[in-house]
């Protein structure tokens, strides 16, 4: 058995295996001087400094700010192709639907993703997955969605589950229609309950749709993430990101584990979400990006809503997946404290990826997911804006 000892840890942790909800975001455990034990990479022991076990391998932490590892729950991770003109397109004013109608936007990466190798695929994400690591990102959701057919689709989910522990599948079909079935989009949804939901379930965990006017509707949303959760997946749903649809009400009436985006949620989705275990995951890198509203975080907060944060990271509308960029969007913008960012990006990200049985907190029975600051002080995430400050990430898989 491999033994580790992470020593004189200033320790910041949510605890629990649920999502932390209003007020509560803001109520982490502090241990000044803390010790972690872990066996096999599950942690054995947190609390103060005692005598180290037995032949252990020692990390001294150095008074430094101890977190649980980032989790990332809403990334397009697996793709092919770029689009940098369609960026310069939205700085001059260009809309993202006017962009999808010419041809861009999904579809374009799509086309680029059917063409892909496995190999080219599997390359390009194992890149961004070590970038994400050296932010503290132990944790990330990788969805399908730009095959739109069976082949690339499944490619997609096995390029994701190439990648190593800690990157997790969702499956995302019904991302946008496919050319080939313009017009159809009920048949579409027939197509992926009959067929791709099945190919998909020894590869995702859950399932996901782009809610959306002029994509997929509420009630075709429904039907697809009721067959999905009826196989056993998790349901979540891209939710009133351009206009207020309802989905963030969907999601909570269905039990989703999350409604992402939620830029235009309304008053009733709020109460909803609040009044449901669903989590709403805010993306606002995507926000800052399109130069639009950002979710609205306090009200949320404020209603008794579990809120995790995510980068959205895809090739398209956010083509970024920086932690420090979103935590400092997070305080400045959206109002959160450094405490619930915290929660948001550890627990909350666990629990909206069904997860937080096993990752999201720094406690004995969970998986030693852990990173270490270059910082004593939680409040230097948000105050050197922008900047790294992880020192070190370490994945239960290595200790």
């Amino acid at each position: 058995m491999k033994r580790t000892a992470i020593i004189n840890a200033n320790l910041f942790t949510p605890q629990g295996s649920a999502a932390f909800r209003g007020e509560e975001m803001g109520r982490l455990l502090h241990i000044g001087g803390a010790q972690i034990e872990v066996a096999d990479g599950a942690i054995e022991y947190v609390g103060p400094s005692r005598a180290l076990p037995d032949a252990c391998d020692v990390i001294d932490a150095g008074g430094a700010a101890v977190l649980p590892g980032f989790v990332d729950s809403h990334t397009h991770l697996v793709f092919g192709g770029m689009r940098p003109q369609e960026f310069m397109w939205r700085m001059r004013g260009d809309s993202y639907m006017s962009i999808m109608e010419r041809g861009g936007g999904i579809a374009s990466t799509t086309k680029a993703t059917r063409e892909a190798s496995f190999s080219h695929l599997r390359d390009k994400a194992l890149g961004y997955v070590e970038k994400m690591r050296q932010m503290g990102v132990t944790t990330i959701e990788a969805k399908s969605g730009y095959g739109l057919d069976r082949e690339t689709e499944i490619r997609q989910m096995e390029v994701a589950a190439s990648l190593g522990p800690g990157v997790v599948s969702t499956f995302l079909g019904a991302h946008a229609l496919p050319a080939e079935y313009a017009g159809r989009a009920d048949e579409y949804i027939d197509f992926l309950i009959a067929e791709m939901l099945p190919a998909a379930k020894p590869l995702a965990a859950n399932c996901d749709i782009f809610c959306e006017k002029g994509v997929f509707s509420i009630e075709q949303s429904c039907r697809l993430l009721l067959a999905a959760r009826d196989m056993g997946f998790g349901a979540k749903i891209h939710a009133d990101e351009i206009v207020c649809t309802g989905g963030a009400e969907l999601a909570a009436e269905i039990g989703a584990l999350s409604a992402d985006h939620l830029l235009h949620v309304s008053e009733a989705g709020i109460k909803a979400l609040a009044d449901s275990p669903t989590v709403a995951t805010l993306l606002p890198i995507t926000a800052f990006a399109l130069k639009e509203e950002y979710a609205p975080a306090r009200s949320l907060i404020d209603a008794g809503a579990a809120v995790a944060l995510a980068s959205d990271f895809n090739p398209g509308s956010c083509f970024s997946y920086s932690v420090p960029l979103m935590i400092a969007l997070a305080c400045i913008h959206m109002g959160m404290s450094i405490e619930e960012v915290i929660s948001a990006l550890t627990i909350n990200g666990a629990a909206a990826l069904g997860m937080a049985d096993s990752i999201g907190s720094v406690e004995v029975g969970k998986k030693a997911d852990i990173i270490i600051l270059d910082t004593d002080d939680i409040n230097m995430l948000p105050y050197h804006t922008g900047i790294n400050l992880v020192k070190r990430t370490l994945l239960h898989t290595d200790l």
